[in-house]
């Protein structure tokens, strides 16, 4: 078991430093809401009742709902300055028999383990309480509100039982139990006589929960027959990208909501020039700068397409310059050789 609070108990000028945990559990059969086609959980969303819109958690406020039906909301503020204690004391205010506290009012049941420090005040507790046939009607702070609680012993071990405050408690008025409404003397004697026929002592073992074990086994069988729906693993991720393009949608509906007559054609013409410069500015209209500006731009791509020709065909031309000269200069010396070798001989 997991302590869910510590504090220590007030016993005069003794304190107890005890732990607390949950004396009962529940084993009530739980069932799940599916959908009966595919088995998949069947999940709640908190909606408006106002503007039909889901509503997160960080959105949500805490509301008190007046008898006239006016609904008024209290900020975090407002229950900040409400009374509530943090003590982490169980304070003992006094000892009271044990057939004055209706077993009616007990709500909640809890055991109280000692700390190693306060082994010996906690027997000393125990013991004083069985001695006395009393209980220790107490005042404890848990979860920030006080409430009353009595503590008791149950096998040793102390117990710490929540009341219910006194107007919790419903006043049964049935106006068909009037006093004057008794059974005979015969009537009484016989039931008298199966009250003793049936007598005995309580055992806690002897009655169990058939419905539970029923379900339990009911479970079994369907599993063991194959008789199981394979439920496909939920959606979560798509559902939120789902939501989020909804909510998007929402927006953009609005937006185009709030824009009315020429400011929605405006928009329109702005997007279609900023999508297509040069068509637009073809169109008409007073945007002839843009025209301009489309044409000074093919001017400078050709130019620069033109720009390598250009130079290609210079650097061509000067190579071609170069061998004629190249030529002739060659010509012109063995002209001259076979001159000279002429005349030598």
């Amino acid at each position: 078991m997991r302590a869910i609070w510590k504090g220590a108990v007030s016993f005069g000028l003794v304190n107890v430093p005890v732990r607390l945990f949950s004396a009962t559990e529940n084993h009530d059969v739980q069932f799940r809401q599916v959908h009966e086609k595919d088995g998949g959980r069947i999940k709640y969303q908190r909606i408006c009742s106002i503007d039909g819109e889901e509503v997160p958690y960080s959105d949500i406020a805490k509301g008190y709902e007046a008898a006239d039906g006016q609904m008024v909301i209290l900020s975090d503020e407002d229950l900040g300055s409400l009374p509530t204690r943090t003590t982490k004391e169980i304070s003992i205010e006094k000892f009271v028999p044990s057939e004055q506290i209706d077993p009616l009012l007990f709500d909640k049941s809890y055991y109280l383990e000692p700390d190693k420090t306060g082994l010996k005040p906690y027997v000393l507790l125990r013991d004083a309480l069985e001695k006395a046939d009393r209980m220790a009607l107490v005042t404890v702070s848990v979860r920030s509100r006080m409430t009353l609680a009595v503590l008791r012993v149950r096998e040793g071990v102390i117990v710490l039982q929540t009341l219910l405050w006194a107007d919790e408690v419903r006043k049964p008025e049935f106006e068909s139990l009037s006093e004057e409404t008794h059974a005979t003397q015969k009537e009484l004697a016989m039931a008298s006589s199966l009250v003793d026929s049936l007598s005995g002592d309580y055992e806690p073992d002897e009655f169990e929960d058939d419905y539970a074990e029923a379900v339990a086994k009911l479970v079994e069988t369907k599993i063991e027959g194959g008789d199981i729906t394979e439920t496909p693993e939920a959606k979560g991720e798509e559902s939120e990208v789902v939501d989020l393009l909804a909510a998007l949608q929402r927006s953009v509906d609005k937006a185009k909501a709030a824009k009315a007559g020429g400011a929605s054609s405006s928009g329109a013409s702005e997007a279609a020039q900023a999508a297509g410069g040069s068509d637009s500015g073809s169109d008409g209209g007073s945007d002839g700068g843009a025209s301009d500006e489309s044409d000074a731009g093919k001017a400078r791509k050709t130019a620069a397409r033109k720009a390598p020709a250009k130079k290609s065909a210079t650097k061509k031309a000067a190579t071609k310059t170069a061998a004629k000269t190249t030529a002739k200069t060659a010509a012109k010396k063995s002209t001259t050789k076979k001159a000279a070798t002429k005349k030598a001989s």
